[in-house]
């Protein structure tokens, strides 16, 4: 499909790539992009062949947040009727059934930096910044960016970053545990894509299983946490990926997982 504000395409098999495409404007959030991003993980979440996807920017940037020009004089109405379409873009983007990774250069604030949040992990280029200045907007962040960042960086060090609206560098980021690497600007996607290939060389239900795992147990105590995960383990074993795996391992060949 072709779209306004972001590109969509497949940079190999099962890894699709997202770009926000208003570099112009800092790929800041507009209404149309919203919408667009919606319709794009509304879509892609029933892709059986999808393996990965990489959220990232065009241009100087990833994502300024929300498009302030286009907000300036808004209705209190117009303004919720927005948002309500971002959380729906943001609920979306959570869905997704299989890792999402993003790669962030330039500025990712606000609400680009609540999209960073709710990928699975994410890499930055060196000279990247983040941020989230909503309390000095008026507000706080609305896509889910007080509980996502909490949970990557404990309730310590999110108060303080939401509280004082500072940005921060990459190499804080990675400190932090909100990115997993800092690579130089002209080796951020050719790192992102290496890992999103190393991801779907994996067999896809187990990758699937793990992400359900890993988000779906951190709202339940341990028994019920690990319950979960026999639940999935107990699917798995029973597959024709389970068994090319074992084969393949044994026979010293690289497996084909075919998903079933």
């Amino acid at each position: 499909m072709t779209y306004e504000t972001i590109k969509v395409h497949e940079a190999a098999p099962g890894v699709t790539v997202i770009a926000f495409n208003r570099p112009d404007a800092a790929n800041a959030l507009s209404t149309r992009m919203g919408r667009e991003l919606l319709e794009v993980w509304s879509r892609l979440r029933a892709d059986e062949a999808l393996r990965c996807v990489i959220l990232r920017g065009e241009g100087k940037h990833f994502q300024a947040g929300a498009d302030l020009k286009e907000r300036n004089g808004m209705t209190d109405d117009a303004w919720a009727e927005q948002h309500r379409l971002f959380e729906a873009m943001i609920r979306a983007q959570l869905a997704c059934p299989v890792p999402v990774i993003a790669a962030v250069q330039g500025a990712a604030m606000g609400g680009g930096c609540e999209m960073t949040l709710a990928c699975d992990f994410a890499y930055a280029a060196e000279g990247a910044r983040f941020g989230l200045p909503e309390a000095g907007l008026g507000i706080i962040p609305g896509l889910g960016g007080t509980q996502l960042l909490t949970r990557a960086v404990g309730p310590r060090r999110a108060l303080e970053l939401l509280t004082t609206a500072a940005p921060f560098t990459a190499a804080q980021a990675l400190e932090y545990g909100l990115v997993s690497g800092v690579v130089a600007p002209d080796a951020l996607l050719d790192t992102v894509l290496a890992v999103a290939a190393q991801i779907a060389s994996r067999a896809p239900l187990s990758v699937r299983g793990l992400k359900r795992v890993v988000h779906g147990g951190q709202d339940l105590d341990l028994p019920r946490a690990m319950d979960l995960e026999l639940t999935i383990y107990n699917h798995l074993f029973t597959t024709h990926d389970r068994r090319e795996g074992v084969a393949s391992f044994n026979e010293k060949r690289t497996p084909k997982f075919e998903g079933k």
